[in-house]
């Protein structure tokens, strides 16, 4: 099923308070693991999945990602992936973030916001990016001994 979201439904989603509520911890993505957590709005009327993935081969390689409505992504991060062509034509280097943008999904990126500090530190750059997507309450995501 394919979700068509206007830019201000997007842009709604994307600054919406989101809240982790379950139990329990989380591991820092291993070598070519993945996390799925879901996260809901204040009211709980929206639902929302926190996604954080680990290279397989290139272990500085990380994406995170924010989706809504189970298929739509909101925001992902790319971290020490190959350059992103945009539908223009413009190449934008890693790291890079890409946004909803109506029509496109998240076909579009652009650099990484100033917000971004240490996006050689993809634990640390998950905590500015669950910030930039406005998750209140966070998961707890403990870093693991093999973490990178």
């Amino acid at each position: 099923m394919i979700v068509f979201l206007s830019q201000q439904e997007g842009n709604a989603l994307i600054a919406m308070a989101k809240h982790h509520t379950g139990g329990g911890g989380f591991s820092f993505p291993t070598a070519g693991s993945a996390l799925h957590i879901p996260l809901f709005s204040e009211d709980g009327r929206e639902e929302f999945i926190l996604d954080v993935t680990s290279g397989r081969i290139e272990l500085r390689k990380h994406t995170l990602q924010t989706r809504a409505r189970k298929t739509v992504i909101l925001a992902r991060l790319d971290i020490c992936g190959p350059p992103h062509r945009n539908p223009d034509g413009e190449e934008v280097l890693c790291p890079h973030l890409h946004l909803y943008q109506e029509g496109f999904g998240d076909k579009w990126a652009k650099p990484l916001p100033l917000c971004f500090t240490r996006h050689d530190d993809a634990y640390h750059t998950l905590g500015e990016f669950m910030d930039y997507c406005n998750i209140v309450t966070k998961p707890g995501i403990l870093l693991g001994l093999f973490a990178q």
